[in-house]
């Protein structure tokens, strides 16, 4: 069962009422409880001040700067941790999971210079024709299947049961004309993808929860499973049927499916103002003998030995091996899975098969972007694994479960 969200207690600091504030009496509050102040308490307070003064500037258009304003920026505070995951109102990574060593040293320029260094050269096979994919998935609709529709969507169908994982469709990830722009389309448009019955979304970064996606998507009485506070996005988009999941707690699709959130070294932000206020983690997927654990963008941590030992052996690790590499500006990230992690990752959780997935789709970080498949294969027996044991899909291409586990 997910957690009741509690609505925040706010106390109204009054600002002069004047021609210019017709939008709103009160743009000034302070969340608190009874025992404690934090800079969570403050924060939604500031946040409201940044808007005022935003709003006392741009007399012009005022309204419409407030509502924009208002969209981009608000998120709710409550007035205490509705996780034990969470500390004044953010979310928090595993214990033992790897921490940032304030060394690196991000910069948006430098980033943007060396990625326009890179050269993309698409191997001719990546990418399966749409008809050819729409003809596969016809052909399979008896068969238990997974096909990969780029980035980290799947569209996973298990008896009558279909799921897609993390549905991204737009030309680029991020708000508007930003983020990273794709360099291969999806294998099939949005509105040709077959019948939903579970949507599983991990976090709230852009390349995952992408909100044209969600409001275009064609089948709104799917059920969407999310990690908490991510409701909102799914209910303003039409969505009826929204399940909110803590870290270990767990819902049903029907008799056959049941579905548990588990930990995932990774963060959240859509904004420069709402790091980790929501949560993120994988998908451990139950049905019938088998375990399929979708992960979420995730680093590598002691937590997945803890996973390993709580529910493994796991059939299929869907699972991060690209963007990784932010040289010069850093080493890599502890966010992510280098393709040698993410075997890793595979012999703690006990997974027999390995799945790569978050790479071949759009340029987030500063590899070759086909480094990370030939690293993948050329690992897996250093880890234990049989180069057949890691698995990599074209996209649009569709393999039966009985053909991943022979």
């Amino acid at each position: 069962m997910g957690i009741e969200l509690k609505k925040p207690i706010v106390t109204p600091v009054l600002i002069p009422y004047s021609i210019h504030e017709k939008c709103v009496n009160v743009i000034v509050g302070t969340v608190h409880t009874k025992i404690k102040y934090g800079t969570r308490h403050l924060n939604g307070g500031l946040k409201y001040l940044i808007k005022y003064i935003t709003f006392k500037i741009m007399k012009s258009n005022f309204f419409y700067i407030f509502l924009i304003c208002y969209t981009l920026f608000s998120t709710p505070n409550y007035a205490k941790d509705i996780s034990p995951n969470m500390i004044d109102g953010k979310f928090k990574n595993p214990i033992g999971s790897p921490q940032r060593s304030g060394k690196s040293k991000w910069s948006y320029w430098t980033f943007f210079k060396e990625k326009k260094k890179i050269k993309i050269n698409i191997p001719q096979d990546h990418i399966i024709d749409e008809e050819l994919v729409l003809k596969s998935l016809e052909e399979n609709k008896n068969n238990d299947y997974i096909s990969w529709i780029g980035h980290a969507t799947f569209i996973i169908k298990l008896g009558k049961n279909i799921i897609i994982t993390d549905p991204i469709f737009s030309k680029n990830a991020g708000p508007a004309f930003l983020g990273s722009y794709r360099y291969v389309k999806p294998a099939i448009p949005l509105n040709k993808i077959p019948k939903t019955d579970a949507l599983l979304l991990t976090h709230s970064h852009y390349d995952h929860l992408d909100t044209r996606t969600l409001s275009k998507f064609p089948h709104k009485q799917t059920k969407a499973i999310v990690p908490l506070k991510l409701d909102k996005f799914f209910s303003s988009r039409g969505f009826k049927n929204i399940q909110q999941l803590d870290w270990y707690q767990s819902t049903k699709i029907n008799n056959e499916i049941k579905i548990t959130l588990v930990p995932a070294v990774h963060w959240s932000k859509r904004t420069p103002f709402n790091t980790n206020e929501t949560l993120w983690g994988s998908f451990l997927i139950e049905y019938r003998d088998k375990k399929i654990l979708f992960a979420c963008d995730t680093g590598i941590g002691n937590v997945y030995k803890d996973i390993g030992e709580k529910f493994g052996p796991i059939d299929m690790l869907f699972i991060n091996i690209g963007a990784y590499d932010f040289r010069p500006m850093f080493d890599r990230s502890i966010f992510h899975t280098t393709p040698e992690e993410a075997l890793e990752v595979g012999k703690m959780v006990k997974a027999k098969k390995v799945i790569g997935m978050h790479w071949g789709t759009f340029i987030l970080s500063l590899e070759d972007p086909f480094e990370p498949p030939v690293r993948f294969k050329k690992s897996a027996e250093k880890f234990g694994y049989q180069k057949e044991d890691a698995v990599l899909f074209k996209i649009g291409e569709l393999k039966t479960i009985n053909e991943i586990i022979k």
